[in-house]
């Protein structure tokens, strides 16, 4: 299976129509959006490209399947506009994997984590930094942002494929690559 990611795009119009050419060009079964996808929230600065109508009507012409979460920043009167539904949280199967799929703001960033079995991989944005690793038996994955990039990463989006996540920059750069099975790669 192959899951193109994409979070914290916070109405950068801009982001989208990047994600939209990179979901055109690979293809994947579905797009998975981290939630913050049309406010650039009260602590953030506007983002390139920031088009509160434009991201909205692009909306209603993404390539692909979408799983969307809300995030923080979602407000109702935005996620009323979006033409698919947006949920708190999803749970993906893909290649005998099991992925939470929320903003991430709810959940902590580290264990323990008890409400998730070990071997969960919890696919989540809000920090808007790049991550892959294995803690305790739970997998932490985060395309970081194409919008809004902190901690000194690049903006970025994610990919899932053939039991990789790996997140990449727009150059198509890999910044990171996990297996949760430990192999290589990881």
């Amino acid at each position: 299976m192959r899951l193109l990611i994409a979070s914290d795009l916070h109405g950068s119009l801009e982001a989208l129509r990047f994600i939209c050419d990179r979901a055109r060009a690979l293809a994947p079964e579905r797009l998975v959006l981290l939630g913050d996808l049309v406010y650039h929230g009260p602590r953030n600065r506007l983002p390139q490209g920031y088009d509160t109508l434009g991201v909205l009507e692009t909306m209603r012409s993404l390539p692909c399947s979408v799983t969307a979460v809300r995030g923080n920043c979602d407000a109702e009167v935005d996620l009323g506009l979006l033409p698919f539904p947006v949920t708190e949280s999803a749970w993906i199967d893909a290649d005998n994997l099991h992925i939470f799929v929320s903003h991430g703001h709810h959940i902590p960033e580290m264990p323990p984590i008890p409400q998730f079995e070990k071997g969960t991989v919890l696919l989540r944005g809000h920090t808007h930094v790049p991550r892959g690793e294995t803690l305790d038996g739970l997998h932490f994955w985060n395309p970081g942002s194409l919008s809004l990039p902190k901690g000194g990463s690049r903006a970025s989006y994610g990919l899932y494929e053939d039991g990789c996540f790996s997140v990449l920059d727009t150059d198509g750069n890999i910044v990171l690559q996990h297996r949760p099975d430990g192999a290589a790669g990881a």
